[in-house]
């Protein structure tokens, strides 16, 4: 595809890095000249230095022959007018925009095409809220997907020594499971490697293993591997600012939870917004204050500020003076991996949890979700199957019947997804959603309107899945 990128900042140049490895033709543009000559030091890209929502700046970044424009700069108004020049004057078929305010997020008629021409707008801060709410509903997981709309979901977790299949092989876990209860380990990565797991792969004490399961049968083969985690109830967020503001916000309802900002306004204003928070003005890193507000009570201290070192500093604080469990935001993603798996439970990156709504509507063929997994290092794919057997290569055939892609293998299908709603949440799945969970056993045979979860646990053979859905000229 031939991609137009404004913005090069950490989301923009995390989507250069992961299209531009897919051989797609990018064009990067921002005023920071700095910033463009760094990325085209490390990326194959062009870059054009400029103001990103004037028209001749868009023009020389070659606007009027992209397939995509993604407007990801910080100022929303920048974005919108950029999509709207991208479709009146250079015709572009897909526009995807950064929005923060919810002024513009929240009125549809402002982003319809007569307007600001606007086919998806990405809010990273709702998509980085939504992620870390899902973890506290499952406070064991390192990472947690939903596919089909919430009817299907995936959980990472670390495995533990004593747990009923560490030690043993894959196959003995059915033997553990009800009978109507199905799942499938689906990836499992150890010491930094991915391994493709098989029934007789032997689970060893600290794989990170991914399980894939139905929505109502993900808590007991979370048992399989880890040990039961008491729920969330306390919970300290560092770090007052767009994210630390909506995860409060998402939680208060359910959660005690304290709020930590070091500026002072912006704690008034957090105070005035959330009635039933408690709004501390201080600094995260302060060993006497996080004693004050008794830490080792809590059960989740989520660092949440603009600055790496502090969240990296804060959450290392809260661990070693008795917080159950911690979380930092980190941009850097080699700070990330750096510090995972050490005092810090789970580092997460705000660009690579953006990533992958964003890749949804790249990805050729009928996409429907796209979950970048560790980091970026592997994905996995939500893609409709359509078509007969006559024009499709998947639809009418048995999973084991269809062409083998090495670093690529079928997880699971959703069957009778009503359309209408997979844009559900994992809590409204359980009124909402009608899909049916098949897991990808050898004799399933794909239908059309199929949803296949697609592992792919090298990022190049990505392409090579979306040849196998492609649909024959004879269906259209």
């Amino acid at each position: 595809m031939r991609i137009v990128i404004l913005g090069a900042g950490q989301v923009g140049a995390s989507v250069a890095e992961s299209l531009a490895a897919e051989n797609n033709d990018i064009t990067m543009v921002d005023s920071d000249q700095d910033r463009l000559a760094h990325l085209q030091d490390r990326l194959d890209l062009q870059t054009v230095n400029g103001n990103a929502a004037h028209p001749s700046v868009l023009a020389s970044a070659g606007l009027d022959d992209a397939d995509l424009l993604i407007a990801v700069t910080q100022s929303d108004q920048t974005n919108l007018v950029a999509c709207k020049v991208a479709h009146s004057v250079f015709n572009v078929p897909a526009r995807i925009a950064r929005l923060r305010a919810h002024d513009f997020l929240d009125n549809a008629r402002l982003l319809a095409v007569e307007n600001f021409a606007v086919d998806y707008a990405l809010c990273p801060e709702q998509v980085i809220t939504d992620y870390l709410t899902r973890l506290i509903d499952f406070p064991e997981a390192l990472q947690v997907l939903g596919f089909g709309g919430g009817r299907l979901v995936l959980v990472g977790v670390r495995a533990y020594a004593g747990g009923l299949l560490v030690g043993r092989p894959i196959q003995e876990m059915r033997g553990h499971l009800p009978p109507e209860t199905d799942a499938r380990i689906a990836a499992i990565y150890r010491r930094d490697g991915a391994i493709t797991p098989t029934g007789e792969t032997v689970i060893e004490e600290g794989d990170e293993v991914f399980l894939l399961a139905a929505e109502e049968h993900i808590r007991p083969v979370l048992r399989e591997l880890r040990r039961s985690v008491d729920p969330v109830r306390r919970v300290m967020v560092a770090g007052g600012g767009n994210i630390g503001l909506r995860v409060a916000q998402a939680l208060q309802s359910k959660c005690q939870v304290k709020v930590i900002e070091i500026d002072r306004r912006r704690a008034e204003f957090v105070a005035t917004t959330l009635k039933s928070v408690l709004v501390l003005n201080g600094d995260a890193t302060d060993e006497e204050l996080l004693q004050q507000e008794a830490i080792d009570e809590m059960d989740l201290f989520l660092a949440l500020t603009n600055d790496d070192e502090d969240n990296i500093m804060g959450a290392s604080l809260a661990k070693r003076m008795g917080c159950s469990r911690v979380v930092a935001l980190i941009n850097r993603r080699a700070y990330a991996e750096l510090v995972q798996g050490g005092p810090i439970d789970i580092a997460i990156s705000p660009a690579q949890i953006s990533i992958g709504t964003l890749l949804t509507y790249v990805r050729r063929g009928d996409v429907a979700q796209v979950h970048s997994l560790r980091r970026g290092a592997a994905e996995a794919l939500e893609i409709v199957a359509h078509g007969d057997s006559r024009t499709s290569k998947v639809v009418g055939r048995k999973i084991g019947e269809l062409p083998q892609i090495p670093g690529a293998f079928m997880a699971a299908i959703v069957r009778d997804l009503d359309r209408n709603n997979e844009a559900g949440s994992l809590g409204q799945a359980r009124q909402k959603q009608k899909g049916r969970v098949l897991i990808a056993h050898r004799d399933v045979v794909i239908e059309s309107g199929d949803h296949a979860v697609v592992f792919c646990l090298d990022k190049r053979v990505v392409k090579q899945v979306e040849r196998l859905f492609a649909v024959g000229f004879h269906f259209f």
